[in-house]
């Protein structure tokens, strides 16, 4: 079965197979969107923010994860890592987040959540923590995370089947983010046309990189997803 990938919007996704629903960075009603009815056997949380730690907003009996370490829940495996970029001063050292980078592993197909990653890794910190990614959710809209520019490097670094941006600006935001177009100009793109759902496997990977925009889905329907 195929791993079903749903952009609930910011840096907020729900990957689900037959045997799990994970959410990610569930978000709270201050960021100006209004988060799905949605449930879940796992939520991460990269970063203790405000707009990424609204684990009350989900649904159902599920395990968070919210830091670096070895996971297996419902047969999803899970490898979280700290992966943030040092400030400049050792106050504003104090004052960041850290932030946790999840890896999930859904039989044979591996999907990385970014979260808010401030920095592009070395060529060694990709080769020894992140490895192969099939799919990659990278933040493209700058502020506290990756700009277009980095975001592409990224992309170029891992070399994902697949890349799905997230963390930019959308309508009815409250954020000073960049729009998603400045991502796919920095990829070489002019415009990609969303869709509702993705659902990938291992068989179904395209050969050369390709970027996927998924449609926002921020309202409730009254009824869990």
């Amino acid at each position: 079965m195929p791993v079903e990938i749903t952009w609930m919007g910011h840096s907020c996704f729900r990957l689900r197979d037959r045997a799990a629903t994970v959410v990610t960075d569930p978000y709270g009603k201050d960021l100006g969107l209004i988060l799905p009815r949605v449930r879940a056997d796992i939520v991460t949380v990269s970063h203790d923010a405000d707009d990424h730690n609204f684990v009350k907003g989900v649904k159902g009996d599920f395990q968070v994860l919210s830091g670096p370490g070895e996971y297996e829940v419902s047969s999803v495996f899970v490898t979280g890592l700290e992966l943030r970029g040092d400030r400049k001063s050792k106050k504003e050292k104090e004052a960041a987040p850290r932030n946790t980078v999840f890896l999930f592993e859904f039989e044979e197909l591996t999907i990385c959540h970014l979260g808010d990653l401030n920095i592009v890794p070395t060529q060694a910190q990709v080769e020894e923590a992140l490895g192969s990614v099939d799919v990659l959710l990278v933040p493209v809209g700058g502020g506290e995370s990756l700009t277009a520019a980095q975001a592409a490097e990224v992309v170029s670094l891992l070399e994902p089947h697949i890349v799905i941006p997230m963390h930019y600006k959308v309508p009815d935001f409250e954020s000073k983010l960049d729009p998603v177009s400045k991502f796919l100009k920095e990829m070489g793109l002019d415009k990609v046309p969303p869709q509702e759902v993705l659902k990938v496997s291992r068989g179904g990977l395209p050969d050369e990189t390709q970027i996927v925009l998924l449609e926002l889905k921020s309202k409730d329907e009254g009824k869990d997803e």
